[in-house]
């Protein structure tokens, strides 16, 4: 049994929002952003948004399944369309370069049609300068996570933290060379999914997302 288990996506980030501020990562509102990884990632990331004062959005980043398994990442596209691909794992699965080239655009259409809808008539988001704190409800692999931390480094953050409830070790230590810290409420080795660690981890929908962020605004 997992030794940490969170009742539902508010719970578990209203718990890392008190422990991003117990560490003081509490930016100015001025300087702070929290950015939610749709669309679960979103629920947990309005809770820390919530504790400390900050703005929400979102970083939409979409997972690349492997070809006999869309739940096996092989990587991701982030925010700004940018790849980041396994080769290892993507070799190991049987992904040639030509079914990489499908997927990938694939999963671009994707984010941009997920960004017009949950960001609409907004400017587009700017984070040059400016602490950025990357929400998802955990994370196993850390492709998503990972493609949005890359497009943080390239637009310019100031400081870019990933704070999720639960990860692998692995997955953490590996993420932690991507961005400049990461806070997690638990690591356990015995790590099948992300789920497992909630009692409650209902589906999120495309309209429960735009809801939280149009009340944010």
């Amino acid at each position: 049994m997992p030794r940490v288990t969170f009742e539902d996506r508010i719970e578990a980030g209203r718990r890392l929002g008190e422990e991003l501020r117990a560490r003081g990562i509490a930016p100015d509102p001025a300087e702070g952003l929290v950015l939610g990884i749709p669309r679960g990632g979103v629920v947990t990331a309005a809770e820390v948004a919530k504790v400390l004062g900050l703005d929400l959005d979102v970083a939409l980043a979409r997972k690349v399944g492997a070809p006999a398994n869309p739940e096996l990442a092989v990587g991701a596209v982030g925010p700004d369309g940018r790849a980041t691909i396994d080769e290892g794992v993507a070799r190991r699965v049987g992904a040639d370069d030509r079914w990489l080239v499908h997927a990938v655009d694939q999963a671009r259409a994707e984010v941009a049609d997920r960004l017009r809808r949950f960001r609409g008539d907004r400017p587009p988001l700017d984070v040059e300068g400016r602490v950025v704190i990357v929400v998802d409800d955990g994370v196993a692999t850390g492709s998503t996570a990972a493609a949005v931390g890359h497009w943080l480094a390239g637009a310019g953050a100031r400081r870019s933290v990933l704070a999720v409830p639960v990860a692998p070790p692995s997955t953490a230590a590996r993420l932690g060379e991507i961005y400049d810290e990461v806070v997690t409420l638990a690591t356990p080795e015995a790590f099948f999914a992300v789920g497992e660690f909630y009692r409650d981890f209902s589906q999120v929908s495309d309209d429960q997302v735009c809801e939280l962020l149009e009340a944010s605004s």
